[in-house]
């Protein structure tokens, strides 16, 4: 069964970085194409990034490009997302999720259909 594990969220400082991880079990991660997603107190879920299935395809929302990275290593079932120069508008707890596609399309947290349980970031003064 497909296990989605999120962390390496904190609070952080404005212009500060973090580094989200995803790990995945239950089936090699090159199954999957991975997104992320996050959410705000009182905001509806929405996209962040994703990644296709071997790393050629990537997508990103337009209030993160630039300042977030994707990426996956299949070799140990890992997906990345390297954010820096954080706001406090990206507060909110983000969530990796598989069952999807990575289209390059506008990305929706609907775009995938299973997801983890989500790491919590703050970024603060």
């Amino acid at each position: 069964q497909l296990q989605l594990v999120e962390s390496g969220g904190g609070l952080v400082q404005p212009g500060g970085s973090l580094r989200l991880s995803c790990a995945v079990s239950g089936h090699s991660s090159e199954m999957y194409d991975i997104g992320w997603s996050r959410q705000a107190p009182g905001n509806e879920r929405e996209g962040v990034s994703c990644i296709s299935r071997y790393g050629s395809r990537t997508n990103y929302a337009d209030s993160v490009k630039g300042r977030f990275t994707i990426s996956r290593d299949n070799v140990n079932n890992m997906v990345y997302l390297q954010m820096n120069n954080l706001k406090p508008d990206d507060t909110g707890v983000y969530y990796c999720g598989a069952k999807g596609y990575c289209s390059g399309n506008t990305i929706k947290s609907t775009d995938f259909a299973s997801w983890g349980q989500g790491t919590q970031v703050t970024v603060s003064p």
